[in-house]
This record gives structure tokens, C-alpha cells and sequence, in this order.
């Protein structure tokens, strides 16, 4: 398996495994939303706030992740996971967690403190994260499911309460991926 920045294959074939993904196991309609997040991600996010990477193996795309940048009123160098795809016929065989933890060497590199994700705590617990609160860290949006907020410093330490509220990126910063 190859791990590379996502700019090794381009915009379109990335954003085709997302509509095919999640097409696949929520339905077209959701499949569609998510390929236009990653195309508005690609599209609209300064490139010091966006860090994508993919997985290949025999020169065929099984996986793609994006990490985004979360502004916060302390000034602290954050980072959100979202969206993730592994191709159906990948997923079970450890593409995802490569390429998070491939992410997470990425980020560490460029000094990110603290990476925050919004998913199912028991898959993003096998690469360290853990459950926080909104009183720990506020999300950018009203969650549907507050038992899906994440988070991991990035520097080995326990994440402490930031105050006052958080940004996202504006191709994340919508009510229905949150």
C-alpha cells in the first residue's frame, strides 16, 4: 500500500470514492453530499488549512482522508478529521487506520496540538481518540450525536477545556455534517 497526498491523483477520482463509498452504504443521495464536501474542501480551503492524503494499492485508489483546520479563541493549532472513505472492497484490512495514523505523523510534523474528529468512538479509539465533551471543547455546529465528539493531542498530553467556541472550515460549516 502507497500513502501519498491526495494532489498525486487529482480532485476528480478522489472525490468519485466518496460518492462511491458512501453511495454504497447510506444511500446515492448521501454518496453525492459527501462527494460535494470533499470537492468543497479541495476547492475553497486555504492550502495552509487543508492536509489530504490517499491509499493505493496495485495503482488503484482504496482510500482518502481529509484533516482541516478548527480555529479556536486561544489560538491553539487544531485540526479536524473528516471526511474519511476506504473502498468497500478495502475496508477490514487496516487502509483506514494507515492513513490516519499517516495523517496524524503529517500533522504532528507541522506542530498541530490537538486533532478532533466526529465519528464512532469505538473504530477512531484503535488510533487514540478519545470521547470529549462540548465542555471541553466546543463543536462548530449543534450535534446530532454528541457521543461521536473526539479528540487526541497531538503532543502527548491530556486535552484541557478550551473556552469560548470553535470555527471550521466553511466547506464543513453546515448543519448536516454535523
Amino acid at each position: 500500500m502507497m500513502l501519498l497526498d491526495y494532489k498525486e491523483l487529482g480532485s476528480e477520482p478522489v472525490k468519485q470514492l466518496f460518492v462511491d463509498v458512501f453511495g454504497a452504504s447510506e444511500g446515492m443521495e448521501e454518496g453525492l453530499a459527501i462527494g460535494g464536501l470533499v470537492s468543497n474542501l479541495i476547492a475553497t480551503t486555504p492550502s495552509e488549512d487543508i492536509f489530504g492524503f490517499i491509499a493505493t494499492e496495485d495503482k488503484q485508489l482504496v482510500g482518502s482522508i481529509f484533516f482541516t483546520r478548527m480555529t479556536f479563541d486561544n489560538g491553539i493549532n487544531a485540526f479536524i478529521l473528516s471526511p474519511v472513505a476506504i473502498a468497500t472492497s478495502a475496508q477490514g484490512k487496516g487502509v483506514g487506520q494507515a492513513l490516519i495514523n499517516f495523517g496524524i505523523n503529517v500533522l504532528r510534523e507541522h506542530g498541530v496540538a490537538l486533532l478532533l474528529t466526529y465519528g464512532d468512538p469505538a473504530y477512531y479509539g484503535k488510533v487514540g481518540f478519545k470521547p470529549i465533551s462540548e465542555q471541553v471543547v466546543k463543536a462548530p455546529q449543534i450535534m446530532s450525536q454528541p457521543e461521536g465528539w473526539l479528540g487526541q493531542s497531538l503532543l502527548g498530553e491530556d486535552i484541557v477545556p478550551i473556552a469560548g467556541c470553535s470555527a471550521c472550515v466553511e466547506a464543513l460549516n453546515k448543519p448536516e455534517y454535523w
